[in-house]
């Protein structure tokens, strides 16, 4: 994936943060979103950028991924 495309990923993904930021749990919400309507390579992808400077996740949208990052460890 090209590195627009990651931005886009992010983008998104901030966008759906944000848009579920006044739920109780907006972090589980963002994560039960992206793992159920996004592409296994779409989430890799968002997981991969948590170690890079210039990963612009907002702070609900990292929680969710680092979330995802963790079940994903947990279950290999």
């Amino acid at each position: 994936m090209q590195h627009d495309q990651r931005e886009t990923l992010i983008h998104m993904a901030n966008q759906i943060a944000t848009n579920l930021q006044s739920s109780n749990d907006a972090a589980t919400g963002v994560r039960n979103h992206l793992e159920k309507f996004w592409a296994r390579s779409m989430k890799e992808r968002l997981i991969g950028c948590l170690d890079d400077a210039d990963c612009a996740l907002n702070p609900i949208a990292r929680q969710a991924v680092e979330q995802m990052a963790e079940q994903r460890r947990q279950t290999s």
